[in-house]
């Protein structure tokens, strides 16, 4: 058989990730590729490197993209900043906590969990109980905005926490940068990291990452190898750092960065803080078209994440068939439930490009068709128009 070539479909997703990519980025993807050690490229590395400063809000040097999806930025976190036999106290209220324990235990480290009902927020005094039970533990670790579930929890009020007892911090906003509040510095965070394909709305492929100075000192200190050669940041800061020379490392995805350096220039354009707002207002229209169906969130208003909406599916309704006929007819993909909220939830995604009127309208008709047609127990027909009442105000 003659393999032809891969024309994939038109979707609008929104699920958990990826988002739609802009036509932008898509564009700068294309673009000629150089070699990753061009005098120009390297240009463009510092670029991309201010600009992610800029959207983490930090002025750390050790601010870069690994040439890796968001779990690899997870690992680069913790395999640089945990050493055996060092006590970590992980939070978890979903999935992605869990993965950390991995982490965490994968390194040699002894995990305590501090566990939290998945759809709420961290409780900030469970922490504070537990690094009074372990005066040991070295490093907190957390999710600030839990894909799963759709929770956001207070990362500045953690930080102070931790930083209360000594600990260095390692914060998980693979689905905040970008989309919700997020300030590395002015929050005292000493190693965050996340991905592109969230709020950022460019592939998957790279996770940008920020280390303050406390956290290199760890790093510098060390004693013991780094347990990954690719993620050690004492190799690859030869590449990524701000010298004019750059050693080879190892060969960066050069139209992947291409990408996602356009992506941050269109969030510069747009700004921080409108973007906040965009993302924030279009959940809010999302909410209210939900609602008026008789539909109902997860996690409580006060602690939502706006990008990432955890909808309980109705008693009596086939969850994955509502979403095969949402991808099947009307081209738009949500996401399912992860862990013990599969088959519970849907998750509804605003994130990037994806978070815009149209598609809050869009998404609130289709699943108004589907879920009359499911026989499902909603009010038909008066989502878009609460959606509208709300994008108007």
């Amino acid at each position: 058989m003659a393999i032809k070539s891969f024309h994939p479909p038109q979707r609008v997703l929104m699920g958990p990730g990826p988002s739609d990519v802009s036509p932008r980025v898509l564009e700068a993807l294309s673009r000629p590729t150089i070699g990753h050690l061009d005098p120009v490229f390297i240009t463009m590395m510092d670029e991309m490197k201010t600009l992610l400063k800029f959207a983490f809000q930090t002025e750390n040097e050790l601010t870069m993209p690994v040439s890796a999806p968001g779990s690899a930025g997870m690992e680069t976190c913790f395999v640089n900043l945990v050493e055996p036999g060092d006590k970590v106290i992980v939070c978890q209220n979903g999935v992605f906590g869990g993965r950390m324990k991995e982490n965490v235990e994968r390194c040699g480290g002894i995990a305590v969990m501090v566990q939290d009902e998945w759809g709420r927020a961290i409780d900030p005094q469970k922490l504070e109980d537990a690094l009074k039970a372990n005066p040991d533990a070295r490093i907190v670790a957390f999710v600030h905005a839990e894909t799963s579930t759709g929770a956001q929890s207070d990362a500045k009020a953690l930080v102070e926490i931790a930083h209360k007892y000594d600990c260095l911090t390692i914060v998980d906003a693979i689905t905040s940068l970008g989309g919700t509040p997020l300030n590395v510095d002015q929050w005292n965070i000493d190693a965050v990291y996340s991905g592109t394909q969230k709020c950022l709305s460019c592939t998957p492929g790279l996770s940008p990452v920020s280390f303050n100075p406390r956290a290199q000192e760890k790093i510098r200190n060390r004693k013991t190898k780094v347990q990954s050669w690719f993620m050690d940041l004492n190799l690859v800061m030869g590449y990524w750092g701000g010298a004019t020379k750059r050693a080879y490392h190892h060969t960066a995805p050069i139209n992947a960065l291409y990408g996602l350096h356009e992506a941050l220039v269109i969030l510069q354009e747009e700004g921080l803080q409108n973007a906040w707002a965009r993302h924030h207002k279009n959940h809010l229209a999302l909410r209210a078209g939900l609602e008026a169906m008789g539909l109902n969130f997860m996690v409580p208003e006060a602690e939502c994440l706006p990008q990432l909406n955890a909808i309980i599916v109705p008693d009596g309704v086939d969850e994955a068939a509502v979403r095969s006929l949402l991808l099947s007819e009307h081209k738009l993909e949500i996401g399912a439930g992860l862990g013990a909220m599969a088959g519970k939830v849907w998750r509804i995604g605003l994130m990037g490009h994806s978070s815009s009127p149209s598609n809050v309208r869009l998404c609130l008709n289709a699943l108004d068709d589907v879920l009359v047609r499911l026989k499902a127990p909603i009010r038909h027909g008066v989502g878009v128009e609460a959606a509208n009442r709300l994008l108007a105000s």
